[in-house]
């Protein structure tokens, strides 16, 4: 029996497998089972910021295997406390709580927004807007936020009290505003939904909003965050910074992390036992996403990711002269969606079978994530294979 069919009689389908078995990875390349090497432009989804194997990630990982893996948060270890430092002074925010997922960051998020606004506004203040075409993860709290239909499908009734708002469109988010709103959650960059970047216009209105009406403002930067988007987050690229930000994927550079960072005003209704996470911040996980933030701020890395990724948007830019299936080309640094008019999933299918691995983003983009420590020639083989699979 083939190992294919093997998983499929144990594994649920909740994920429509593409029948590709990967061994081994290096730097930005995969190899298959057949030995066929692949590279790779989806880097698990937007989180092996370092690539595939990096040597001194692996070393990080090595030296805390075996010193201690996990105790409790009832008790303190360094690497815990070393990386909050980290993020604290990098984000401009104030305290941190970990956990192990994107999706368990946003539901520490709704829920610190909630216990917010009923001790530091109004017992009614439960009511938390978010954006149609939103993703926020699988979680019940998460996909309740989330403004993509699809994804809610025989899960109702959500939870309640939460309401979506077109993005980018500051009069609905105005008019959807009462004083019922404990909390506003947004992605910076529209990841699932099609890598729409936010004006930053809109960005600053909803800051001012928030301050003027006592509403928490989240950012959700589990796919923009980490250098994604040529600093350690998105936000960071407007200038406009939120009460509090999630974070997961590349912080932990494939070893699961997540989090969520918050101004002290915010972070402090968080008391013992309101919120907790078994796993959330354990040595282990701490100590390797300690090595890969202390990489990706040394000076010049994100530079270079600025400057890769905007070497890749205009090398696809180029391409739409050539290809008038490309309508429209959206994104800051690494993280870019190339809208199409044809099936993205034809696309990808075709860029796998050349040797080059895709994903698609919204309804009619295709998605370009790859490691943080892509190079020029790797992007210029990339576009040469998307632009033969046009």
């Amino acid at each position: 029996m083939d190992l294919i069919t093997r998983g499929n009689n144990v594994i649920m389908e909740t994920y429509k497998r593409f029948p590709l078995i990967f061994e081994k990875g290096q730097g930005c390349t995969l190899t298959d089972s057949d030995g066929k090497e692949y590279l790779d432009f989806v880097a698990g989804i937007a989180v092996d910021a370092l690539g595939h194997c990096h040597p001194g990630l692996m070393d990080a990982m090595k030296t805390q295997i075996e010193k201690l893996v996990h105790i409790s948060n009832l008790y303190w270890s360094e690497p815990g406390i070393e990386l909050a430092e980290i993020l604290t002074e990098e984000s401009g925010l104030d305290k941190v709580f970990f956990c192990n997922s994107g999706a368990e960051a946003c539901e520490a998020a709704l829920k610190l927004c909630r216990v917010y606004g009923k001790l530091k506004k109004n017992s009614d203040a439960v009511e938390i807007i978010a954006m149609e075409q939103s993703f926020h993860g699988r979680t019940y709290g998460a996909i309740s936020a989330t403004g993509q239909k699809k994804y809610q499908a025989n899960l109702e009734p959500l939870l309640p009290e939460i309401h979506h708002v077109p993005f980018n469109d500051i009069d609905a988010l105005k008019a959807r505003i009462s004083p019922k709103t404990c909390g506003i959650i947004l992605e910076p960059i529209q990841g699932e939904g099609g890598i729409y970047p936010a004006d930053l216009s809109y960005l600053q209105e909803v800051r001012k909003i928030c301050d003027d009406e006592n509403i928490v403002l989240i950012f959700d930067e589990v796919q923009t965050g980490i250098g994604r988007s040529g600093k350690l987050f998105a936000y960071q690229q407007y200038g406009v910074i939120p009460d509090v930000v999630t974070m997961a994927k590349g912080l932990g550079g494939g070893v699961p992390i997540g989090g969520i960072i918050a101004k002290n005003h915010v972070a402090e209704v968080f008391t013992p036992g309101t919120h907790a996470s078994t796993f959330g911040g354990n040595p282990f996980v701490c100590a390797t996403a300690k090595y890969v933030l202390e990489t990706l701020t040394a000076p010049g890395f994100f530079n270079s990711v600025e400057k890769n990724g905007a070497y890749l948007k205009s090398k696809l830019e180029a391409l739409k002269k050539d290809h008038p299936s490309i309508i429209e080309v959206r994104g800051m640094g690494l993280i870019i969606g190339v809208e199409v008019s044809t099936q993205p999933g034809t696309i990808v299918a075709k860029a796998m079978d050349k040797g080059l691995l895709l994903i698609g983003a919204g309804h009619n983009a295709v998605r370009f994530v790859p490691p943080l420590i892509v190079s020029k020639e790797e992007i210029d083989q990339a576009v040469q294979i998307f632009s033969e699979c046009l």
